[in-house]
């Protein structure tokens, strides 16, 4: 089965869910004009909502204001929180108190916008012209964790350091360095850390972004949940998703 979307970017340019799109639309159009059915496969939650639900074409990016913005947060750290929380509350109970690149473009969008980022989702979020069926694996937490562990332990022995070592050499600053494994390990190699403390902060991390996806994708909309516990074959994944449609959607089978 042919897989789209992978090695796109070069690390050394930042992307984001406008691109996504941009991208993957002619893909899903190519593939409906074959007579199949494009299967989108991931778990980012901002991603998914921006496919399923359209995405929101807000202010361009400000790059002045922006450094302003982070300015004024490195004098006085929790002002943009506070200051986003008197101009636009609803945005602010949305986004964690300690996650400045949201924050950032939510202030940029009210002040660009000249008005509440909230009000102008409702207004400019295009959706896309497909339906989607959604289909979310679950399983039992303790499990899971287990299966995070060696998932990690696994690529530090197929390379992850080395890998960490040479983009770090090439784009020290760039996005990259923010991903989970990428950053621990740059701690690590910028001598702030010992290998197994970064190992054990790569899992610890790994645990808490799988947790934050059920919460964000328990409250989405429309999703088919599999319970996977005990099963680790993609075959018999496979079967069981399979069960599963052959009940709610049987003619996306005949396809």
């Amino acid at each position: 089965i042919r897989h789209h979307m992978i090695d796109i970017v070069p690390p050394s340019e930042p992307y984001s869910a406008g691109q996504y799109i941009k991208t993957v639309v002619p893909i899903i159009e190519r593939i409906h004009k074959s007579g199949k059915i494009p299967l989108i496969v991931g778990g980012t939650g901002l991603y998914i909502k921006a496919i399923t639900r359209g995405l929101f074409s807000g202010p361009s990016a400000d790059w002045t204001l922006r450094e302003e913005l982070l300015s004024a947060e490195e004098e006085e750290r929790g002002s943009l929180y506070s200051y986003l929380l008197e101009i636009d509350p609803d945005t602010a109970k949305k986004i964690e108190e300690n996650d400045t690149r949201r924050i950032v473009r939510a202030i940029e969008v009210c002040l660009k916008g000249r008005e509440k980022m909230s009000s102008l989702q409702i207004k400019l979020t295009r959706p896309l012209p497909y339906e989607f069926i959604k289909i979310g694996l679950t399983r039992d937490r303790k499990e899971l964790y287990g299966i995070i562990e060696n998932r990690v332990d696994k690529m530090v022995m197929e390379g992850l350091i080395e890998e960490v070592k040479a983009v770090l050499s090439i784009h020290p600053d760039k996005t990259p360095m923010q991903a989970i494994g990428y950053k621990e390990f740059a701690m690590h190699l910028n001598g702030e850390s010992t290998e197994e403390e970064a190992v054990n902060l790569v899992k610890r991390n790994t645990k808490r972004y799988a947790k934050r996806q059920f919460t964000w994708f328990r409250n989405e909309e429309g999703v088919e949940w599999i319970d996977i516990t005990g099963i680790s074959g993609s075959v018999d994944i496979f079967n069981a998703i399979k069960a599963v449609l052959e009940k709610s959607h049987p003619e996306i089978l005949k396809i």
